[in-house]
């Protein structure tokens, strides 16, 4: 038995599901870019949307600051130093449009580009500079990125290298160069000190030259701090001219004799 209206059901459902599928929810954050018949038509704003299917194709873009890890890339710096280097890139879609219909998958696309850019700009420096300079390298990656993914809509906000890995050869040879480096200084510094040392040394000597008081007064000091000292021993200073003096006139003993 045919119940009745039931050859109408079935259309009826179908239309039903279709206007279902015509209506889109789009959040505050997304875009949708709208193609009609396979060409673009618009990009609706957030709210209540309606697509007819068949006829439009809906996209979703969300403009959302989007965090990629750029997978580790081994690259030859400048020197000729293997390095294993990872990064983090942020971006966010600034024009839904191109970022739909000028490239296939945008995000997958940026990401390629960040690899192959993170191993050009390193390979052109030296091992020291991508240890002692990353932030300069970060600006560097971004600017180049920025501005090859601006043709896909995309806007690249920050690069940041997380890791550089290192052999356990080169950070050996690391270790024993920062070592040799603080040797270096503490020898510098040690004869700098010596240096100024001897420039006080001289203008003590001056000074006690012109004044033979000071000298006295040195002689005493010297005693003073003898004294407090443990030891029974004191060297008392002589004067090496009074020496002298006594040996020209007196002379040794068997020269007077045999005057």
């Amino acid at each position: 038995m045919i119940y009745p209206y039931m050859e109408y059901v079935v259309p009826v459902a179908i239309i039903v599901v279709l206007i279902a599928l015509s209506f889109k929810i789009v959040a505050e954050y997304e875009r949708l870019v709208v193609l009609f018949l396979g060409r673009f038509q618009t990009v609706k704003m957030p709210g209540l949307r309606i697509i007819v299917p068949g006829i439009q194709r809906a996209f979703r873009v969300d403009l959302r600051v989007v965090t990629m890890d750029v997978p580790p890339q081994d690259v030859i710096s400048k020197d000729n130093v293997t390095v294993r280097v990872n990064a983090v890139l942020y971006f966010r879609v600034v024009d839904p449009e191109r970022a739909i219909i000028q490239v296939e998958k945008y995000l997958d696309a940026t990401n390629q580009l960040a690899q192959t850019t993170l191993r050009s700009v390193l390979g052109q420096h030296e091992l020291d500079e991508m240890l002692s300079e990353r932030e300069k390298l970060n600006e560097n990656i971004q600017e180049i990125i920025d501005k090859r993914a601006d043709a896909w809509g995309i806007k690249v906000i920050n690069v940041e290298i997380k890791h550089i890995d290192l052999n356990d050869t080169m950070i050996r040879a690391i270790a024993k160069q920062a070592e040799a480096e603080r040797e270096r200084r503490a020898k510098i510094i040690h004869a700098e000190g010596e240096y100024q040392a001897s420039e006080k040394l001289l203008s003590a000597a001056h000074v006690i030259s012109q004044n033979p008081q000071a000298l006295q007064l040195r002689y005493l000091q010297t005693l003073s701090d003898i004294s407090a000292n443990e030891g029974t021993t004191i060297v008392f200073p002589f004067p090496v001219e009074m020496l002298s003096s006594m040996t020209v006139k007196g002379g040794p003993p068997e020269q007077q004799q045999e005057k």
